[in-house]
């Protein structure tokens, strides 16, 4: 019993520490950082937009399971999610240049239709102080972060579309 309230404690005080690091990020716009796609293409993460839909940006990380089923529950949906409320997915991968060569056959492998970033220095994994990983962040049509989430529990992805649908409703 003193085993788990001690894991109970520490899950706590980890969950209270990743929300203080988010309370102290006021800016609701994307850094200006410059990543690559998997197809080596340079994108400015601060000028992703889409029109005046909604915009998912997911960090992960290959050799953690539960940002892949994450991934791979979103994949599942993604398509629905396009057609009816337009929004894009960003997966910024946060493997490190050791192994940011996984993150290209790992996505392929898993047939994901979204954009894949690399953020092999971790740059706007600290730039947005995500801590816990799978993190996603929601931004509005207007490019302002609308909501964010740490960590994925299956079902998830049903969160993440009612909030979706939100931020459509509010346009």
């Amino acid at each position: 019993m003193i085993q788990l309230n001690k894991v109970v404690f520490l899950c706590i005080l980890i969950l209270s520490i990743q929300k203080l690091s988010i309370a102290q990020n006021t800016d609701n716009q994307l850094p200006s950082i410059t990543l690559k796609n998997i197809k080596g293409e340079s994108i400015n993460v601060s000028e992703i937009t889409n029109g005046n839909n909604p915009v998912l940006i997911c960090f992960w990380k290959t050799c953690c399971k539960s940002p892949g089923e994450y991934l791979d529950a979103v994949a599942e949906v993604y398509d629905d999610w396009v057609d009816e409320t337009g929004v894009v997915l960003y997966a910024v991968s946060v493997d490190d240049s050791r192994s940011s060569y996984q993150v290209t056959p790992f996505a392929n492998g898993h047939g994901w239709d979204f954009e894949v970033l690399l953020d092999p220095n971790s740059d706007l994994k600290r730039a947005m102080n995500v801590g816990l990983i799978p993190y996603t962040f929601l931004l509005n049509g207007k490019g302002e972060i609308v909501w964010q989430k740490a960590l994925y529990f299956s079902g998830d992805e049903d969160l993440i579309y009612e909030q979706i649908e939100k931020v459509i409703a509010e346009k």
